[in-house]
């Protein structure tokens, strides 16, 4: 574990002048602003102020000076600037002026959620598949290959970038699992190592900006956006997850058919009956239910199964007997969305299907893609919300969500994504033009 003391000496000894300070808003959204190092024990002390009324999510203007407090243990060299100009980052912890956490802090509402599962004798495990595509610019989806899943380098025109942010990931301290082309044109996929929760969403917002400045060094963009090209499949970040308790995997049985533990079907059927009061939080931008939609592997149903990938959640079977590698595999959270809260409304659906007992309702085996809605009826199958608005509403009425994601940033979240709402339907579509203008 590094401490600030071994920061204050690594900063001095490798000629470190600036250290990036990294935090987000309550979209998720990276914000940072860098110190010098003769300021780097001052903010180790007392952390450094900033205007927190600026911030989406944050402070009002009459309640808006935060403290930024860098946490030494997430102190990584920035690999891509000049060796002779070093530069580091932190992530930091946002606190009140008297030095007590900020509420609207995303990350401290996952360190909340997390000590409460510490608690019950937990540690929450991630490892997170996100999706993304390359385009020759931010302005228009050009894409820079017609390359399908697993395609070799000939029809692969993204593997020199990805092969540059694998290493750029590894010199920073992530773990890369592999990394591969995915399945529509300029689509690509980094897969990350397992972590605890925290770690993992410092992780996924690292990732982000490490695929974005190397895609930015070959004069390409790279974007999370859900659904940036209509007709192909869109971008998930199917998050695999376990709990352990003791070191050992609390999701694992050996004796049962699917190797599932009763914790383990209590957190999936906790999963499935809140899926669609979360989905806001795990698929918060409009353009993401342009993704969930059937017929391009984004799971809308709400099901479980082995293996069958048009389901919600399934469990992956590379090692079925293997006790480390057993875990649930949760489909429909889209790479663009606040990791930190996606994790903490995962994580506590999951843990109230424990604590009250949820029954699990059987594996749905048969592709769904595939079931009238008379089928999927008979079998108890609801679908995902098909709008913002819609999930936006269904949350708003949840208890569940309230509780994870705490008073401040639930109803902050709220405001925004009605605001988000009500500016897209108020926007007149190039679809619109075309389709009603000749007609009506």
């Amino acid at each position: 574990m590094k401490t600030a003391d071994y920061v204050l000496k690594e900063v001095k000894e490798k000629g470190i002048r600036f250290i990036r300070l990294w935090f987000t808003d309550i979209l998720g959204q990276l914000k940072s602003f860098a110190i010098t190092q003769a300021e780097l024990e001052m903010a180790f002390k007392e952390g450094m102020g900033f205007d927190g009324s600026s911030i989406e999510g944050f402070a009002r203007i009459d309640e808006s000076d935060m403290i930024a407090k860098p946490d030494p243990s997430t102190f990584q060299l920035i690999p891509w600037m000049p060796a002779d100009k070093p530069e580091a980052r932190m992530f930091c912890d946002i606190l009140n002026p008297d030095g007590t956490p900020y509420d609207g802090d995303p990350r401290y509402v996952l360190k909340r959620n997390l000590k409460e599962l510490n608690k019950k004798g937990f540690a929450y495990i991630l490892g997170p598949e996100l999706e993304y595509f390359y385009f020759k610019d931010s302005q228009d989806p050009s894409i820079l290959d017609e390359g399908t899943y697993f395609d070799l380098t000939t029809l692969d025109a993204g593997s020199d970038l990805r092969r540059d942010t694998v290493s750029t990931l590894e010199a920073m301290g992530i773990s890369v699992e592999l990394s591969h082309h995915e399945v529509a044109p300029s689509q690509h996929e980094i897969d990350l190592r397992y972590a605890d929760a925290l770690t993992m969403a410092d992780n996924v917002m690292t990732y982000r900006m490490v695929v974005k400045e190397i895609a930015m060094q070959y004069g390409f963009y790279a974007s999370f956006m859900p659904k940036p090209i209509a007709d192909v499949n869109g971008s998930g970040m199917h998050v695999h997850q376990s709990l352990f308790k003791s070191g050992e995997n609390a999701f694992f049985d050996s004796r049962d058919k699917y190797h599932l533990s009763k914790v383990a079907k209590g957190f999936i059927a906790g999963l499935l009956k809140h899926a669609a009061e979360i989905t806001s939080v795990t698929n918060q931008w409009v353009n993401s239910y342009k993704r969930l939609v059937p017929g391009y592997e984004a799971p809308v149903y709400i099901s479980w199964a082995q293996r069958n990938r048009s389901t919600l959640i399934r469990i992956p079977m590379y090692k079925p007997t293997k006790e480390k590698a057993t875990r649930i595999e949760f489909r429909s959270p889209d790479p663009a969305c606040n990791p930190y809260l996606a994790f903490s409304v995962m994580l506590v659906a999951g843990m109230e299907g424990i604590e009250k007992d949820y029954e699990l309702p059987a594996p749905t085996e048969k592709d769904v893609y595939k079931m009238d809605e008379k089928e999927r009826k008979k079998l108890g199958i609801e679908s995902l919300p098909g709008s913002l608005i819609e999930t936006v509403l269904l949350t708003e009425k949840s208890e569940l969500v309230r509780k994870a994601l705490g008073e401040h940033v639930f109803s902050h979240f709220i405001e925004n994504r009605k605001i988000e709402w009500d500016q897209y339907r108020k926007h007149v579509t190039s679809y619109e033009i075309k389709k009603y203008l000749p007609i009506l």
